[in-house]
């Protein structure tokens, strides 16, 4: 008999629960459409569009047409070049300029990305 290990046993589990019948929520039951549930990225609000001037750099943000981006269809830009940002699960905010320390918006990751590059150019990821 093969030897249980902690893989083998999550394994064995998830099957157990899959098989276990417990029908999922349907829309009607929420309330939302399948649409309302991935627009607003897992429940969250869509953030509102702005544009302004932060410590003499341009920053903006707005939501994206088409296609699904980490940042839940909204695009955000420092002087006219993309700084990409991902919506975190909990609601937060991170890009590429300050992965590790999460923001409540994309205006604030946009503010804390034109802080860190300190007046460099935002370099565009191809």
């Amino acid at each position: 008999m093969p030897r249980l290990t902690r893989r083998r046993a999550l394994a064995a589990g998830a099957a157990v629960a899959a098989t276990a019948g417990l029908p999922a929520p349907s829309a009607a039951a929420t309330g939302h459409s399948r649409e309302d549930r991935h627009s607003h990225s897992h429940g969250h609000s869509a953030p509102e569009a702005f544009d302004e001037v932060y410590l003499g750099r341009r920053i903006q943000g707005r939501p994206l047409a088409g296609g699904h981006h980490h940042g839940a269809g909204y695009g955000v830009f420092v002087d006219g070049v993309e700084l990409h940002v991902m919506r975190n699960a909990d609601g937060s905010w991170i890009s590429v300029v300050s992965h590790y320390d999460p923001v409540p918006s994309p205006r604030a990751a946009a503010r804390a990305a034109v802080v860190e590059l300190r007046g460099a150019p935002l370099v565009p990821l191809t």
